[in-house]
């Protein structure tokens, strides 16, 4: 089975004559579709808001697009409060939710109005020292360690640091609203790229009842839940994607029966990054090797340094080779790029048509810990990265990094870079 393009072979033999490759594209109209989609699903909570976790996919024109949007973000240090902020995203459209966190992440959260996520019952204090005070609104994260299941990316509850169980979570709250909190909410991720329509609706089940024994024992009436992440994508072609509509039912069908029904109302956040660009990103690069020794490579330009999750998760990004959509398979291949390590590989034994240098791959799903997750091993340069606008446009929206940007924090002879560079 095949997975589509928003582009085809033409287009990127025009781009790559501008841009050398290998670069990143995203599909403005597909993001805008999936956010509109959420918006639908959750519309009969009138206080619902995304906020777009930054991580995922960490560029202000993106930022900028889902803030047009109605989204809020989800920050977890210092330049991403400073990314949303310069990206329109102010105040209490801004969760902090980081762990381990500074005194300096504190006060810039703090001071940029964003609402805190507390990850541990010991941040209460750290928290207050850093500021000097208790914030009006904050969040507590769950972890409840028995509930669901053991997950390839967060793995088993038990062995997870974020959050905390039950009783740290209630005193939390408890010396919160001692200390001058006004305005409570209990955030949960329990789960990473989960394909099954019951993970969200099963999650507000666990907090809506949780949410009811605060109220009982606390005497706190909670402002908001945030279900977080954890909605997935269909990265294989047979996989099926989630329905948004049933999952936004589903999480209503709780609300009425437990909150609605204890005569309680509050609002729902989420924090699907994954699940609004993920589809909707691809790296494109060009194939400069074939190697026949014990197995059959395909050498590329990009390399893990570009797109890790593959090297460190092995996970399964589909391939496309441009211009040979409907082409039988020729042969089991690796795909791989020119690192100095053998994890370097977006596909192992993969069934791909005949491939000759000079054609283009385009690596689907790479819409969300994709770029964000680069790095610079081997000196490898960071790619550029393109916006698909709606009317065809291909504008970008980061620039590839230079030699420059790479020496720039490096005690380098002046001289010798100048001349490299004339």
């Amino acid at each position: 089975m095949q997975k589509n393009t928003p582009f085809n072979l033409n287009d990127v033999k025009r781009w790559a004559e501008d841009y050398p490759t290998p670069f990143y594209v995203y599909d403005e109209a597909g993001i805008r579709a999936c956010v509109e989609g959420v918006k639908k699903a959750f519309a009969w909570n009138p206080g619902f808001r995304e906020h777009f976790a930054v991580k995922a996919f960490p560029n202000p024109s993106i930022l900028r697009l889902l803030k047009s949007l109605g989204c809020g973000a989800d920050c977890a240090s210092i330049p991403e409060i400073v990314m949303a902020g310069c990206s329109g995203i102010e105040g209490n459209h801004i969760v902090f939710s980081s762990n381990e966190t500074s005194l300096d992440e504190y006060r810039v959260a703090v001071e940029a109005g964003a609402i805190i996520n507390i990850d541990d019952l010991t941040q209460v204090e750290q928290l207050e020292k850093a500021v000097g005070y208790i914030p009006e609104a904050v969040c507590c994260r769950y972890n409840p360690g028995e509930w669901g299941t053991t997950n390839e990316f967060i793995g088993n509850l038990y062995d997870s640091k974020f959050g905390m169980p039950e009783d740290q979570l209630f005193e939390a709250l408890r010396q919160l609203k001692e200390k001058g909190a006004k305005r409570f909410g209990v955030h949960a991720m329990l789960a990473s790229c989960c394909l099954s329509n019951d993970y969200y609706p099963m999650l507000a089940e666990e907090l809506f009842a949780l949410t009811i024994k605060i109220r009982d024992e606390l005497g706190i009436t909670l402002d908001f839940i945030d279900l977080a992440g954890g909605v997935g994508i269909p990265y294989r072609p047979k996989e099926k994607p989630v329905d948004i509509a049933a999952i936004g039912e589903g999480v209503h069908e709780a609300y009425d029966r437990i909150l609605k029904a204890n005569g309680i109302e509050l609002d729902i956040y989420t924090e699907m990054g994954r699940y609004i660009t993920g589809p909707y990103g691809y790296l494109v690069t060009e194939v400069i090797g074939k190697k026949h020794i014990y197995k059959e490579y395909i050498g590329v330009d990009a390399t893990a340094s570009c797109l890790m999750r593959p090297a460190i998760y092995g996970s399964y990004h589909h391939i496309t080779v441009l211009g040979k959509e409907n082409e039988p398979a020729a042969g089991i291949f690796d795909v791989v790029g020119s690192l100095c390590e053998n994890n370097d590989k977006f596909a192992v034994d993969r069934e791909l048509p005949a491939v000759e240098l000079g054609d283009y791959i385009a690596i689907h799903d790479a819409g969300a810990h994709g770029h964000s997750m680069g790095y610079t091993y081997n000196a490898k340069l960071r790619p550029a990265e393109f916006m698909l606008c709606e009317n065809g446009e291909l504008k970008m929206i980061r620039r590839a990094q230079t030699m420059n940007d790479y020496f720039a924090t490096l005690d380098c002879d002046a001289e010798f870079m100048e001349a490299r560079n004339r």
